[in-house]
Order: structure tokens, then C-alpha cells, then sequence
């Protein structure tokens, strides 16, 4: 009688460990480029290493329109030293 226990016993682990799983653990994504936006993929076309658009996933490019750049700071005033005219 305890034979049958037993056997049960053995029956229903065997059952359970075809359920267990023994999978690596998913790393995080790596982050994304300067630029770039999360879930497309980012496209450098002139090859100078930063993100110039992105392609969506029916192939479609877009271009990244940012703000214009802003302008150069003035010249520095000329020193009040040294020597004059």
C-alpha cells in the first residue's frame, strides 16, 4: 500500500517537471542613439554616426526636423589694456 503512494507521488513530479522551464533570463534592450526613437529603426544616411531619421515599419523614412541651429555668440569686446592708438 505504500508502494502505491509512492508511485503516485513519483507519477505527479514527473508530470510537473515537463511544466518547469529552464530559460535564460531577457536582457534589456541597449539604449538607443543620439536621435534615435524607441521601436524603429534608426537610419544614419550620411554617415557621420548620429541619427538622421528613422524608418517605421512599412518602410516609410522620416526625416528628423529639429529647430534651427542658433547663432554664433558675438565677438569678444576688444581688452581695455595694453597699449592704445
Amino acid at each position: 500500500m505504500q508502494y502505491k503512494y509512492l508511485a503516485l507521488a513519483a507519477g505527479g513530479l514527473l508530470a510537473l517537471s515537463a511544466c518547469s522551464k529552464n530559460e535564460a533570463p531577457v536582457t534589456s534592450a541597449p539604449p538607443v542613439g543620439p536621435g534615435a526613437i524607441a521601436g524603429t529603426v534608426a537610419a544614419d544616411r550620411d554617415g557621420d554616426g548620429y541619427v538622421d531619421g528613422y524608418y517605421t515599419a512599412d518602410g516609410i523614412y522620416h526625416a528628423v526636423q529639429g529647430p534651427p541651429c542658433p547663432p554664433p555668440p558675438p565677438p569678444p569686446a576688444p581688452s581695455r589694456r595694453g597699449e592704445r592708438g
